[in-house]
């Protein structure tokens, strides 16, 4: 099952009327890949091409005979080792593009779906509590702060965040702010708050403090109690909110 981290990009190739054994290469190289499994494959056709010869290839120009196909698949390195002696074989006139990349989120289609009938059990641990302040003005490349640092969280496989919208607030400078009815564009306080392992919070204190000017950051020990149905509480390893 391709995970999040490391892996492979590799991009096929081909013109419409190249053949492997009697059957278009590039459905060919589909149904080989299908049936080694691989995570996932597209197929696309280009709308207009050259190549080394210099033929202009197109879809909508009649006298063009044929254009290009590319078939793409993003795998593990020791999955793209396994089926690209294959591929390789397989594609004798054509082009075979590899590159490094990296997936930032996977999801498991076929994930076991849960049990409300079985009760959760209390698991309690150590862990960390940080809470994030600043205002409600401040932004971070053209976002709003908050909402920029929820989903650089989201992509560090943080545990969780919550974001606090204050009615009341003063802060090193001494300027208070506060919620009215017809003063609803002040600058609000907002808190961030986020629980979960000493580990992934010491990883997180560099990347929110290089998104951040006037603000404060608070480091608390805390215990963590997670509730999780009995055969699950080894699926993650840090804080569940």
């Amino acid at each position: 099952m391709l995970e999040k981290g490391p892996a492979k990009k590799v991009t096929v190739w081909v013109n419409e009327d190249t053949r492997h054994h009697h059957e278009k290469l590039w459905l060919a190289v589909f149904d080989y890949l299908r049936h080694k499994r691989i995570a996932g494959a597209s197929v696309t056709h280009t709308k207009m091409s050259f190549g080394a010869r210099k033929h202009v290839h197109s879809a909508d120009l009649p006298d063009t005979p044929e254009f290009s196909y590319r078939i793409e698949f993003i795998e593990t390195a020791e999955r793209v080792e396994e089926v690209l002696p294959t591929l390789y074989e397989m594609v004798g006139d054509g082009l075979i593009e590899l590159q490094d990349t990296t997936v930032i989120k996977a999801v498991n289609e076929h994930a076991p779906s849960p049990e409300p009938e079985k009760r959760a059990q209390p698991v309690r641990q150590k862990a960390q509590l940080m809470r994030v302040l600043f205002g409600e003005k401040d932004t971070w490349h053209g976002d709003r702060l908050y909402d920029a640092i929820v989903k650089r969280l989201r992509m560090m496989d943080i545990a969780g965040a919550t974001v606090w919208r204050g009615l009341m607030g003063y802060g090193a400078k001494g300027e208070t702010h506060r919620s009215r009815l017809l003063h609803i564009s002040e600058d609000l306080p907002i808190m961030i708050s986020v629980i979960d392992t000493p580990a992934k919070i010491e990883e997180a204190i560099p990347v929110i403090e290089g998104m951040l000017e006037n603000a404060l950051i608070v480091i608390s020990e805390v215990d963590a109690i997670r509730l999780t149905r009995p055969g699950t509480a080894q699926e993650t390893s840090h804080v569940q909110r």
